[in-house]
Parts: structure tokens; sequence; C-alpha cells
């Protein structure tokens, strides 16, 4: 790509007389959801089913369940679910992945696709397109109160830090009972009629409000990830201005920021599927109602799983969680930004008119 190229690919795509539509970042953004969901589901099959382990494992108290519902009681000795004691226990990644496709099948690695592909297209629509206008809002607001002209316009770094955690934040809530379900769905193998009765038992016990069961240690989660992600993506984008047009960067930029979040994020991961995998248990059983909330926030589950496990307990599935963001931060991001710079270009060339197209074609030669 010859150096006139580049400075076209990497003109401002923030240019608010081409700036992108939000429909047009809607589009932009599904093809990486859709593409992401089907690549690394067997990978988060894999982390909640290790995180699922580790919770079975530690528990010292009755696992209630049939065939995945809870509703019989079981002795303390049978207290791990089926998958976990006919596969013995999973020695790591590559293990998990052997023994739950030679046991249960290779499609159920992609357990919870469904509700997972349901979930993709709706959180990535709002997510991005709410981090986009609220960026742009943010940025065009700001250079407008420091008198910043078109040509020197600056993007602080708590611009994308703030649009990332607010937009996560809207996503997470609107999704969260397909969330729940997912996870549900990838910790232990369930039919959807089982799921259902399920969902039914959650109603019945907590009211709709408990759909959005873990929905608060999801934000704990996914808060600060947005915040930490989209500012070292930012900031990678800005040490090398001259690179960030190109699908090789955009990868590789998004892998990175992606691995440095899921890493410092992982224990409120480890804390949202603790809590979202008892759907249903606690209100059946428990005599002392008034001990469900103190007992299952996020706080205490964090000082109950170190008390067991210490630091490696807060960190069960980081080697599939890294695996999993990293390929998914870097397809998502990528396609993303290159649908941004398609749409940017068209745009650009309806402003402008045929002048756009010569000079993109002699660009090309």
């Amino acid at each position: 790509m010859d150096k006139l190229n580049s400075n076209f690919i990497n003109a401002d795509i923030d240019d608010p007389k081409f700036r992108i539509k939000p429909y047009q970042q809607m589009i932009a953004s599904c093809t990486g959801a859709l593409l992401t969901s089907v690549i690394v589901t067997p990978l988060d099959v894999v982390k909640t089913r290790l995180q699922v382990q580790q919770k079975a494992m530690l528990s010292n108290r009755c696992f209630l369940y049939c065939n995945g519902l809870m509703d019989h009681l079981c002795s303390c000795n049978d207290k791990l679910p089926e998958w976990l004691k006919e596969n013995q226990k999973f020695n790591g990644t590559l293990d998990a992945l052997m023994k739950i496709g030679k046991r249960e099948g290779v499609f159920s690695l992609w357990s919870g696709l469904s509700p997972t592909l349901v979930l993709a297209v709706p959180t990535t629509i709002v997510y991005f397109v709410c981090y986009e206008q609220l960026r742009l809002y943010l940025k065009d607001k700001y250079n407008e109160r420091m008198n910043n002209d078109a040509f020197h316009k600056v993007q602080p770094f708590w611009i994308p830090m703030i649009a990332g955690s607010t937009a996560r934040i809207w996503a997470a809530t609107i999704v969260s009972p397909l969330e729940l379900i997912r996870t549900k769905m990838q910790s232990q193998k369930l039919s959807y009629r089982e799921m259902g009765q399920a969902l039914k038992t959650v109603i019945k016990y907590s009211g709709v409000q408990g759909l959005w069961m873990g929905l608060s240690a999801t934000l704990f989660r996914d808060v600060p990830f947005s915040a930490i992600y989209w500012f070292n993506y930012e900031t990678i984008k800005n040490l090398f201005p001259s690179s960030h047009g190109t699908f090789s960067f955009n990868l590789a930029a998004g892998a990175t920021a992606g691995s440095i979040a899921a890493f410092i994020t992982l224990p409120f991961d480890v804390v949202k599927t603790h809590r979202q995998i008892e759907m249903g248990e606690k209100e059946i059983y428990s005599e002392k109602r008034g001990n469900i909330k103190n007992n299952n926030n996020n706080t205490y589950i964090i000082k109950k799983i170190y008390r067991q496990s210490g630091i490696k307990g807060l960190f069960t599935g980081l080697i599939p969680r890294l695996v999993k963001v990293a390929p998914a931060c870097a397809i998502m991001i990528a396609t993303f930004e290159q649908g941004k710079h398609f749409f940017y270009k068209h745009n650009r060339s309806l402003a402008l008119g045929d002048n756009v197209h010569y000079e993109k074609h002699e660009y090309d030669k």
C-alpha cells in the first residue's frame, strides 16, 4: 500500500461531513458478532464448565437436582453434576475439550449457541452503536469547549472509558435474561424443555426480576472490562496512527486490548458464573430466605473463593477465557472497523461525487 492510499484510508473517519450513520454502525457490527459467536462458543463452554467444576468441588452443601432440574434431594456424596461425575475431573482447557466432545458429542461444545446468537446480535448492536454515538458526542462537545477546529480535534483518554462503560451497562441490562439462559445451558447439558422448567422455577420463587439474576455480577465484570478495553484499544490506535486502517493491525490491537481487560476482570467473571449456575437452587431449598441475599452478593462470593482456593481460585478458567476473548475481540473490532471504513468511503463518495471514485481508482492502481 503506497503512502497516498494509506492517507486515504486513514482519513478522519470521525469527520461530521462523512460520518457513518447509526444504521451503518449496526450493519458493521452484526457480521463480526455472528462470526465471533460461532468460533468462540466452545471455549466459552469450557470456561463455564471449569468454573462450575470449581464451585462443585468447593461447595460444602448438597446439590439438589434431577437431570439438571432442582427438584429432589441427593445425598452429599452425589453433589457433583452428572457430567462432572461421568467425565471425571477436567485437567485444563484441552482436556475439557476432549472429554466433553468424546462423552457428550462434538456438538455439545456449542451448547447454548442458539441463545448466544440471539444474545450476540442485539447486544452487539446496542453496545457498539451506543459506544460510537456517545464517544462522538463527548468528543464533539470536548473540542467545541476547547475551541479546537476540525483539523485539530482530539479525543482524551477518558472519553472511550466513559463511552464503553455506559454502552456496556445498557447492553448488559437489556440482554441479561438471555445471558442467564446461555450460562445455565453451558454449565450442564439441558434440553430446551428442561431450560423452560428451570426458568419457571426462578420466576415462581423470585419473580420476573429473577431473570436478571447475576446482573450485578455481570456489570461488575463487564463495565470495568469495557473501560479497560476501549482505553487500551484507542491508545494503541493513537500510538500507531499510520497503521490503524488495516485489518491485521485491528486484529492485533483488539486481541491485545481484550487480553489485558480479560485478565484483570477474570475474578468478576468467576463470580458471575457462580451466581448464575445456582439459578433456582437457593430459592427452593433455603429455609432462611433472609440469608440468601447476604450470602449471594459479589463480595461474599469473592471472599469465599479466596478463602477456599486462594488467588488461583479467582482465576479459574483463565486460559479458555483468554483464548476466547483475544480472538473474539480481534475479530469483532477488526470487522467493525472495516465496516466503518467501508461506509465512511461510501458516504464520502456520495458527498463529493465522481472525484472520489476517480481518486480511489487511482489509489488502487
